[in-house]
């Protein structure tokens, strides 16, 4: 059986950890494979944004600590751990979130794009209750998504963080009931696979890139991108079928 069980829904790729029997914790062979999904999902000119799940009733409760034991370091080069933490998608990525993401799989979460959870999931990095270091970006995404006091104060006491109170501080963007998470993903990953494919993934990479660009340079550095999509086929057809009132037809051109 594959660790990672990988398939197409319309414009958007479900990528599901598939080791309930160890809470979806990840090994060398399920990294290799999330990182193979995400190859293709950036490859694919059909598909627009991917969502990453876990089966049993839980997403992921980190690095799986028998393989750790027995010599395995369950990263992938150029990807880091779990094929994700260092280098996720060039399309849009989706947490579809049941039950526990703590530690890697908190970290694996925060480097998703979106993220979609049940009221009962539970979030957190309890690394250094462990004597260790959350060293898979958490440490660098948390105070990203919530603020800084709040990212601190989770870091380095290590306790949990409920899916109500993630959403309230804004890092989940849709609360559903348990076992409706990766419908609602889907439906999310469905919403943004109907915009144009080229503006969708130009848009991902502003957005994302722009944290690190001075103000000053924003507008300099955005021109390329967005100018390579308002010339593109895509454009033209946005266009005329806002004009003609249909559905547009994107190329990917």
């Amino acid at each position: 059986m594959s660790p990672v069980d990988v398939a197409a829904r319309g414009g958007v790729l479900v990528v599901t950890i598939n080791r309930p029997e160890v809470r979806n914790a990840i090994d060398t062979a399920t990294a290799v494979a999330i990182g193979d999904a995400l190859d293709r999902l950036d490859a694919d000119p059909d598909l627009v944004a991917g969502v990453l799940t876990g089966a049993g009733g839980t997403f992921c409760a980190g690095m799986d600590l028998k393989a750790f034991l027995n010599g395995e370091r369950p990263r992938v080069e150029g990807r880091g751990f779990a094929g994700i933490v260092e280098r996720a998608s060039a399309k849009p990525l989706i947490a579809a979130v049941e039950g526990h993401a703590v530690a890697g799989g908190f970290e694996i979460v925060l480097a998703c794009d979106l993220v979609v959870a049940t009221d009962k999931a539970v979030f957190g990095l309890p690394e250094v209750k462990r004597g260790l270091v959350a060293a898979g970006g958490g440490l660098m995404r948390l105070p990203q998504r919530v603020p800084y006091q709040v990212a601190l104060e989770l870091a380095l006491t290590g306790d949990p963080l409920p899916a109500t109170r993630a959403h309230d501080l804004g890092l989940v963007n849709r609360l559903v009931g348990v076992g409706e998470a990766l419908d609602a993903a889907v439906e999310l990953g469905e919403r943004i696979a109907r915009n144009g494919p080229l503006a969708v993934a130009a848009t991902k990479r502003i957005v994302t890139a722009a944290r690190d660009w001075p103000a000053e340079d924003f507008f300099a550095r955005q021109a390329p991108l967005a100018e390579a999509v308002r010339s593109s086929d895509d454009a033209r057809e946005g266009a005329s079928a806002f004009k003609e009132k249909r559905e547009p037809r994107w190329s990917g051109r």
